[in-house]
């Protein structure tokens, strides 16, 4: 009955734009409806302008404020976690889900429907606060946020607020080389636990300016925006940093090893696309050396790493600007979102302090109680986390480069060491599986737990190469065929005759074949033309159908060219 409800529900116009405004004209009601969007415009009509940051100066202003400023920058992550059900009640949450289908009476906020907490929620929570090195509360609760908002139907979100399950943690990561390179060491300051809130769905043209005369108009510009409840109660992780970060890819980076972090926990598939990873920025700037914060901007609609990094880096300008033209008053502490298109900042709304949410304690669930046992025994079961598992390719020998391509996918970095502990040499497997299988990957747009070759198969290839059974070259051939088709190395040489001749006198007769063949040549690299040495190499390579060792080859080769032999 409430799902069927639900499926066609359409947002009350007079609670989405509480800016309605009545007026009498000739005896008759009007009712005109303006967006917040137009009411922003109007009151930055009435602020002084704007200083706007041009394109062509944009880098130089950034190198100022390398120089003269210092930028301080925060995030608040929200993980949606991977339960079968949602934080509260028994429905389920897919992705792509038509609208409001994954709804009971608790989802719609309904009179006298209770909820239930969730068992997963808190075991993924005790999880995630080990990783990330942080202190459990064993007595934590859950609040109530009071906020309005048309895809919140409780009219508050359940949370947790002055006791959070997990406080004063770090995440430790490498930057990649391209950006400098280096370790780095962020402070997180808690995780809590909460619920989603649904979503707002908009068509037609997104006029939201238009006067509105009869009902019949209002019907119309209302059916245009709806709300869909599957997404509401659906639990989150908030994860809040410490403000240690201070450029834009120290913050992009940030992010993304709290990606690989839920993802190596198995708590989020840690999408950013649809959702499961989503990252607000503060930031900041102050003089350098000062040691007051400056006002703190928030920056959300950032959908993708890169976008993190170009946000962060603008906003830095922008606010270096207003600072150095003697403006530093138009900051202010408000929410901002990101324009991927014209790649800038602009004012979504004024920020809301913490007296606005109204705070108290949760009545209808009990508090969150830990044993040590517990604990204990979700810490022992965490896998290798990422960063534990670059410090050891590290130790192996392997260069940074290989290192953060291997870590940074669990299923790549499971591969490598299922190759590994079948015998294969690191750094070749590195090779092998950074190079030609990367590549593979990319082009066919497949993961690695899609490909047809095994690890035992590429510790197999990498062996068969290195004994001298097969040459490189065909050992790349027969890669292409195994990762599409699958197979054994040893079947795919036996079945294509591709075993390497390692046999000195065989190759020294297709050597004699050649040179006797090719007269002219051998006058002319005797002569000082020895580059003509690869000629022949490639014409005994062409006779023996690719299957002479190269070493041998062109050691006996360089002795019969030269008269030794």
């Amino acid at each position: 009955m409430a799902s069927t409800l639900f499926r066609t529900i359409q947002i009350h116009p007079f609670l989405l734009y509480p800016t309605a405004l009545f007026s009498r004209r000739n005896g008759v009601l009007y009712c005109t409806m303006k967006s917040s969007q137009t009411q922003t415009a109007t009151q930055e009509k009435q602020q002084p302008p704007k200083v706007k940051v041009p394109q062509h100066a944009l880098k130089k202003t950034v190198d100022k404020i390398t120089r003269d400023y210092e930028a301080i920058i925060g995030i608040e992550t929200h993980v949606q976690l991977s339960t079968l059900t949602k934080a509260f009640c028994s429905c389920p949450y897919n992705y792509g889900s038509q609208p409001n289908t994954n709804i009971c009476p608790i989802c719609m906020g309904l009179p006298g429907a209770l909820p239930v907490l969730n068992s997963k929620v808190i075991e993924f929570a005790v999880k995630l606060g080990l990783a990330l090195n942080c202190k459990l509360s064993l007595n934590s609760k859950f609040d109530r946020k009071q906020y309005f908002y048309p895809d919140l139907p409780k009219g508050y979100q359940i949370s947790q607020f002055d006791i959070p399950i997990a406080t004063g943690g770090y995440v430790d990561l490498d930057l990649p080389l391209e950006f400098g390179g280096g370790h780095r060491k962020f402070g997180t300051t808690r995780v809590h636990m909460e619920e989603d809130a649904g979503k707002l769905l908009h068509s037609g043209n997104g006029d939201y300016s238009q006067e509105i005369t009869s009902l019949t108009s209002i019907y119309s510009y209302f059916s245009k925006h709806t709300v869909d409840l599957n997404r509401a109660g659906v639990p989150l992780l908030e994860i809040v940093s410490e403000p240690d970060m201070r450029t834009g890819i120290e913050a992009a980076e940030y992010a993304a090893e709290l990606q690989r972090v839920v993802r190596y926990l198995g708590i989020s598939n840690g999408n950013m696309q649809e959702g499961s990873l989503r990252c607000d920025v503060n930031v900041s700037i102050r003089p350098v050396g000062q040691s007051e914060f400056g006002t703190k901007v928030e920056i959300k609609n950032l959908n993708s790493f890169s976008s993190i990094n170009r946000a962060i880096d603008f906003e830095i300008s922008r606010q270096a600007l207003l600072h150095s033209q003697g403006q530093s008053d138009q900051i202010v502490q408000e929410t901002r979102l990101w324009e991927e298109g014209a790649q800038k900042t602009v004012t979504m709304r004024k920020k809301e302090g913490l007296s606005d949410y109204r705070y108290f304690p949760e009545p209808d669930l009990p508090e969150v109680i830990l044993t040590q046992e517990y604990v204990d025994s979700i810490s022992n079961s965490l896998p290798e986390l990422p960063e534990a598992k670059r410090r050891r390719y590290e130790k192996m020998g392997l260069s940074m480069q290989d290192v953060l391509f291997l870590a940074n996918d669990m299923n790549v970095a499971e591969y490598f060491d299922e190759t590994l502990s079948s015998g294969a040499d690191i750094k070749l497997a590195a090779n092998w599986i950074m190079g030609d299988i990367a590549a593979y990957m990319k082009n066919e747009k497949l993961s690695i737990n899609d490909i047809k070759l095994t690890p035992q198969e590429l510790a197999e290839l990498i062996a068969s190469i290195k004994s001298g059974t097969i040459s490189g070259k065909i050992g790349k051939e027969i890669l292409s065929e195994l990762l599409a088709k699958g197979g054994t190395v040893k079947g795919l040489i036996e079945e294509k005759d591709l075993i390497q001749i390692a046999d000195p006198v065989e190759i020294g007769k297709m050597i004699d074949k050649v040179i006797s063949e090719n007269p002219k040549q051998l006058e002319q690299y005797r002569s000082g033309k020895t580059k003509l040495q690869g000629f022949f190499a490639g014409q005994v390579m062409k006779l023996s159908k690719g299957k002479a060792n190269p070493g041998l080859l062109n050691k006996i080769l360089l002795e019969k060219l030269n008269g030794q032999s």
